[in-house]
């Protein structure tokens, strides 16, 4: 399995009496594209810092790749998720000083091949594979329009071949046709890949592009309201 939650508790830390997600089990296979669907406000988010490792339970199993991360340190969980798990933030969360190849290179450095000259080659074919014209690839990340930063999100969180791809409504901020594109591009190279995704949105008519919708209400058993 990809993914192997199992008698999960997760807290606000100096609460330990207030659980904020309660699941007793959530499995996620090889390969699957998985939407995770619920208001604003109700643990999306943390349940993707659980997935990659930023956010450790109070107790229970949480197997990605069949690695415990609730067994690891935050180093070992760091380098865990440089090497197997690609992520798509909301607001992109790119340096805007530095430029598309920089951008990408960043992610590189963390992950598991690190040789730059063949590193170099891979990125450039990964953005041209992404329609960003070379004409674009030293520019700036704040000079970029939308559609571009998205496509340099992507490559970064493609670049290291991640067997897991986490993405944290990418799309919230965008238009239909950029969000459409962004969708197609994403599910594109997934499927390409043979990575396994777990897309975390508000908005239900993205769930169209999923073989699998999952309710956070449904996977944890508390509502939230934050």
């Amino acid at each position: 399995m990809t993914i192997n939650l199992k008698d999960v508790h997760v807290v606000y830390p100096g609460m330990p009496n207030k659980p904020i997600l309660n699941i007793q089990s959530w499995v996620v296979g090889p390969q699957e594209q998985v939407f995770v669907h619920g208001p604003s406000g109700c643990r999306k988010s943390t349940l993707l810092n659980l997935l990659s490792g930023m956010l450790v339970p109070k107790n229970g199993e949480v197997s990605i790749l069949n690695d415990r991360l609730d067994q690891m340190d935050q180093r070992q969980r760091d380098r865990f998720r440089a090497n197997h798990i690609g992520y798509v933030f909301q607001q992109f969360n790119l340096i805007p000083y530095l430029n598309a190849v920089e951008s990408v290179q960043l992610a590189t450095h963390f992950g598991k091949h690190a040789t730059s000259g063949v590193r170099q080659n891979e990125i450039e074919a990964l953005l041209e594979k992404l329609n960003i014209s070379s004409d674009d690839w030293h520019k700036q990340a704040s000079t970029l329009s939308i559609g571009q930063q998205q496509r340099v999100a992507i490559a970064r969180a493609l670049i290291n071949k991640p067997t897991l791809l986490i993405a944290d409504e990418p799309t919230s901020s965008l238009d239909q046709d950029n969000r459409d594109n962004f969708m197609s591009v994403l599910m594109s190279l997934v499927a390409e890949n043979n990575i396994t995704l777990v897309f975390v949105s508000h908005d239900l008519s993205l769930s169209r592009y999923f073989n699998r919708v999952d309710a956070l209400s449904d996977i944890s058993s508390l509502d939230g309201d934050g």
